[in-house]
């Protein structure tokens, strides 16, 4: 089955063409076009007759209906062919009608499959972005890199430190000294030391995005095998959160090759499918399932979590979790040459948001209008009067990227109809996650952000680590330095009030605007059992079942 037949076939029905066209649409030189057409015309799908001289009208009559064969095959080679391979059809230039009989036909294919061994199949509409740690600042990625490798400590939702690779630790006023769990292998065999501890720590601390927030570390000494210290400038009020956090996982690289201690160990990653591996000698607890295999779908795919038993079957159940909350970030940091970083100007664009904000669920009515706060619970209470209009003698520049395209153009909708002139400025996502620079030489854009786990904490990791839309901003203007400073000093239980004040100013000064909060809605068959969530509002696989059929 060739792609570019069915494309062909979909677009240019029999009768008079040119053969430039053609080329334009399947994205092929003239030769090459040529040189397709005769194979397809050899091949008895066409029959092509070709113009006298480039650039004159050929003749195109068709001889078989492509698309119904190709979808007759597709159904065999799905039901034939593992699924990392046969998901490469649905990216085929279907009919929507094929297209959604191939997804329902695919569909059966995913979820639990109990064979030799107990096989989960996620569907995964885009590949992961890295699975390194300190560069997985997506949250596709840093779901994986959370079942695939450990913290020295976790945090509850509650801020409670519980032990993960280390059991033990002794906090003074200059140092924190942690004790690791004995016998911890690598998925490699090897087993963890201080000194693999040591060597990752130096990295993130040194990592230009992370830098910052680990400043007030001064030095990571290995004290004895099992045994690390952290020396800090005196007060650091956050030291043991910070080593909970996702690029605090402990690793090797091996060659390229980025071995955990977690759950689970990556068996193969690529753009059309990774496979993760149950590592049987997990310090805490295997893993129920074997294998978790993530494959390439169209991103209009429904996936749906079910097992081998229940698979034709529709008993199901949906299963709500935070999938985070959307906001308006105004660039009003020092430096460019912009109307945004007139206070009237955002102010005014602030006004606008607000008085619309409660349509956003047109979007995607998974989007609830958000106007109390970005931390669940909390409520500023602000009332945001109406401003007054100023000139606008340039267009407000726009960032858009296609995970942001919906709530872009609701945006863009909103001040046009206010007759506000606007830009548009394209970028992909993973120009926008590593902030290229050009990425920030705009006015204002929306921006998706979901907590790691305890908010208190996540809530500074927002402000401060380099991958934030406000990095600059808390960098290079002193007035919201200063204010980051405090928390150094200030105990963790005590970071609520500090997180709400610096919100609320943020708000006031119509620099991030709260927009929306996000639910996910996950479909379950009944007989998947523990489902658990952990990191990011995603299941936790390692503690994953289902319930046999006996």
């Amino acid at each position: 089955m060739e792609n570019k037949l069915l494309t062909l076939w979909r677009y240019y029905p029999s009768g008079s063409i040119r053969v430039e066209e053609i080329s334009e649409t399947l994205q092929l030189s003239h030769k090459q076009t040529t040189r397709y057409l005769k194979k397809w015309n050899e091949e008895g799908w066409i029959s092509f007759t070709p113009g006298r001289g480039r650039g004159n009208v050929s003749t195109l009559s068709w001889k078989k209906d492509v698309e119904e064969v190709f979808e007759e095959e597709a159904v065999k080679l799905i039901d034939q062919e593992p699924v990392e391979r046969s998901s490469k059809y649905l990216m085929y230039d279907w009919s929507t009608d094929s297209k959604m009989r191939l997804m329902n036909k695919f569909h059966t294919k995913l979820g639990f499959v109990q064979e030799s061994q107990d096989k989960l199949i996620v569907p995964k509409r885009y590949p992961f972005f890295s699975i390194h740690p300190l560069e997985a600042a997506d949250v596709l990625s840093a779901h994986l890199v959370a079942n695939v490798f450990n913290r020295l400590v976790s945090i509850t939702e509650e801020g409670d430190i519980i032990p993960e690779l280390a059991h033990s630790w002794d906090i003074s006023s200059t140092k924190l000294r942690l004790y690791l769990k004995k016998d911890i292998k690598f998925h490699d065999g090897s087993m963890l030391t201080a000194k693999d501890v040591a060597a990752c720590l130096e990295k993130l601390r040194t990592y230009p995005h992370y830098r910052e927030l680990w400043a007030p570390v001064e030095t990571i000494e290995v004290k004895a095998p099992l045994v690390i210290d952290i020396g800090h400038s005196g007060g650091c009020s956050y030291m043991l959160p910070m080593l909970t956090m996702m690029c605090a996982s402990i690793y090797k690289d091996i060659k390229g090759r980025m071995i955990g201690t977690g759950p689970f160990s990556i068996e193969e990653n690529s753009d059309s499918k990774t496979t993760l591996a149950a590592f049987k000698e997990h310090f805490q607890e295997r893993p129920l399932l074997d294998t978790v295999e993530f494959v390439q779908v169209p991103r209009d795919f429904k996936g749906i979590y079910h097992s081998h038993i229940e698979r034709n079957q529709s008993s199901s159940v949906e299963v709500e979790s935070d999938s985070g909350f959307g906001i308006v970030i105004m660039n009003a940091c020092p430096g460019r040459d912009s109307a945004i970083q007139r206070k009237e100007v955002r102010d005014y664009l602030h006004w606008i948001i607000a008085k619309n904000r409660h349509t956003i669920g047109e979007c995607d009515p998974r989007m609830r209008p958000n106007a109390k706060s970005i931390l669940i619970g909390q409520d500023h209470q602000l009332t945001i009067t109406e401003a007054e209009r100023p000139s606008f003698t340039e267009p407000i520049v726009i960032r858009c990227a296609n995970h942001t395209a919906k709530t872009t153009q609701w945006l863009v909708d909103l001040f046009e109809k206010e007759k506000i002139p606007v830009k548009l400025q394209w970028f992909s996502f993973a120009d926008t996650l590593t902030k290229q620079p050009e990425t920030l030489n705009v006015d204002l854009f929306v921006h998706g952000e979901i907590f790691e786990s305890n908010q208190d904490f996540s809530f500074y990791h927002f402000l401060k680590n380099g991958f934030s839309p406000l990095y600059h901003l808390f960098e290079e203007n002193g007035q919201w330095k200063d204010q980051l400073d405090a928390y150094l000093h200030t105990p963790f239980e005590d970071w609520t009030v500090l997180n709400l004040k610096i919100e609320k100013m943020l708000i006031e000064e119509s620099i991030m605007i709260p927009l929306y909060y996000e639910k996910r809605y996950i479909p379950f068959s009944t007989d998947i059992m523990n489902i658990d969530f952990k990191h990011f509002g995603y299941v936790d696989f390692s503690k994953l079942w289902v319930r046999p059929e006996v």
